[in-house]
């Protein structure tokens, strides 16, 4: 069986680009740890490349889009393309977010080329313009072939060629997600192509390269084919109702849309699953009049479903989104997980009561109208916050367990201050205490005020300085920070910027 693939490049600025709404022209770049892990053809014009730091790409390209990377995100935009191909031909095995195989159906289509110009109109018809597709005897050749091939077009690998296919390519086609080091490696060694490495003796290339290198070998001398690991097509999880005759208020529609919920919920019940994304579609007069995408913290249950249909409704009759009569409300599940990833602790967690009077201030002010604090990584008591929407899982924090040079050492202080507060130090001669560039100090801390709402005190305690200088190529901030503890047996977060002090945080 000959394989074919479906290639869809830049997949994960793709699918961030198609989030936010936003044109595929734009120059964008995927980061994680301020490293470009992906960037489209507008970026790439202006030099910028996979692994570059993100300020030297900002600096290639000022207008370049910084997107977080998300694998969530790009896994969930995937899965409508998937669910297009087994519509075509069963039995697609996902190989990575934006790369696909599957059987070639070429026998069905009349030829490859022809099959290759249907499954490309098929992906086109979703909104991707960038779609590639390689057929050959086995999966590694398809893969590049469809690299190879030309925009919304298919390279074919005519059968029994496969080895002379891949002789002339680079060895960085070898390129590995695990730091292996084979590509250097046979680089140092003089081997720079395929072919190179072909002409090495079999039971060498093994001990010396790795398993993928072998891999490749016998690919290269008319081996290696594997068997595709498709996937079975998920279940049918959305639930539909129907209105004959038509109804028009909100509650008539919650009423006899209820049944339908419950079913729903149990469907994914069945399967040991819960629905944390929904999405909520009301159809009027045989149009879409509304649509909406729900999120929860933790899952929805049948209840659940059904207030947020009503508020849906309510809101959109009052702006004047729906205005005939309803006929079909859609519940759509977005995103699933395991049954088990929502279980109770032992402690409990928060009462379902105040989860639904959350959910229903949001579903009134808007999503972005209700937030929850997480913890991120950061120098700054500040930084290290950050603000996601209610129920939404975070994405694209710093990552917590780097250095980060400057940063207080813990416990983390219980308050932080929107604005820090006016503070002052005094040494034990009544003069105010200041840090020199060096980091030494004019006095040591005897009296402090941390705010002006409170008054002088003795310092029973204090700790620091510890100095920080962020962003000296930008001509950033240079700060130190101090702990300092009052007789009354409080305890506070100070800063020195050089010329004024200020409170950031407070122990409590």
């Amino acid at each position: 069986m000959r394989t074919l693939v479906v290639w869809c490049p830049d997949w994960p600025v793709v699918a961030a680009l198609a989030e936010r709404d936003l044109p595929g022209h734009l120059p964008a770049a995927v980061f994680a740890a301020n490293l470009v892990q992906a960037c489209n053809g507008a970026a790439r014009e202006f030099g910028v490349r996979r692994g570059m730091r993100r300020r030297d790409a900002q600096a290639r390209c000022a207008e370049l889009l910084v997107l977080d990377q998300v694998p969530e995100r790009e896994a969930r935009a995937f899965e409508r393309v998937l669910a297009a191909l087994e519509e075509l031909r069963p039995g697609v095995a996902p190989l990575r977010p934006g790369l696909a195989a599957l059987r070639s159906p070429g026998r069905f289509y009349g030829g490859e080329p022809e099959a290759g110009a249907v499954i490309a109109e098929c992906v086109v018809g979703l909104g991707i313009r960038d779609v590639r597709i390689g057929v050959a005897d086995e999966l590694f050749t398809a893969e590049q072939a469809a690299r190879l091939a030309p925009l919304q077009e298919t390279c074919v690998v005519p059968p029994g060629e496969s080895g002379m296919f891949l002789r002339t390519l680079p060895v960085e086609v070898l390129d590995e997600a695990d730091g292996s080091g084979t590509v250097s490696l046979l680089r140092r060694l003089g081997l720079t192509t395929l072919g190179d490495l072909a002409q090495l003796p079999t039971g060498s290339v093994g001990a010396r390269f790795g398993s993928r290198a072998a891999w490749v070998h016998r690919v290269l001398h008319g081996g290696g084919a594997r068997p595709l690991s498709t996937r079975t097509p998920p279940p049918e999880l959305v639930g539909q109702v129907d209105f004959e005759p038509p109804l028009e208020s909100a509650e008539a529609v919650c009423f006899s849309a209820r049944r339908t919920a419950e079913r729903f919920v149990a469907g994914l019940a069945e399967r040991q699953l819960v629905c944390t994304e929904l999405l909520v579609g009301v159809e009027a007069d045989g149009a879409l009049a509304s649509e909406r995408r729900w999120l929860h913290p933790r899952w929805f249950a049948a209840a659940d479903v059904i207030d947020r249909l009503h508020w849906q409704l309510v809101g959109s009759l009052r702006v004047g989104d729906i205005r005939a009569a309803v006929t079909r409300v859609r519940f759509t599940p977005e995103t699933v997980v395991p049954e088990a990833d929502h279980a109770d602790g032992l402690w409990g967690g928060t009462d379902a009561r105040v989860e639904r009077g959350i959910a229903r201030v949001q579903g009134m002010l808007g999503h972005e109208a209700v937030v929850a604090p997480v913890l991120q990584g950061g120098r700054s008591p500040a930084d290290r916050q950050a603000m996601v929407p209610w129920g939404e899982r975070p994405a694209g924090l710093r990552p917590r367990e780097l250095p980060w040079p400057g940063s207080i050492p813990p416990p983390a202080p219980a308050r932080v201050f929107p604005a820090p507060w006016a503070a002052g130090v005094l040494d034990a001669a009544g003069r105010p205490v200041a840090v020199l560039d060096r980091g030494s100090m004019t006095g040591e801390p005897a009296r402090f005020r941390p705010g002006a709402a409170e008054g002088w005190q003795p310092v029973a305690a204090w700790a620091g300085p510890w100095p920080v200088d962020e962003r000296w190529w930008e001509g950033g901030r240079r700060l130190v920070r101090f702990q300092m503890v009052g007789v009354d047996g409080r305890a506070w977060l100070v800063t020195f910027d050089g010329s004024a002090w200020v409170t950031e945080a407070a122990y409590d």
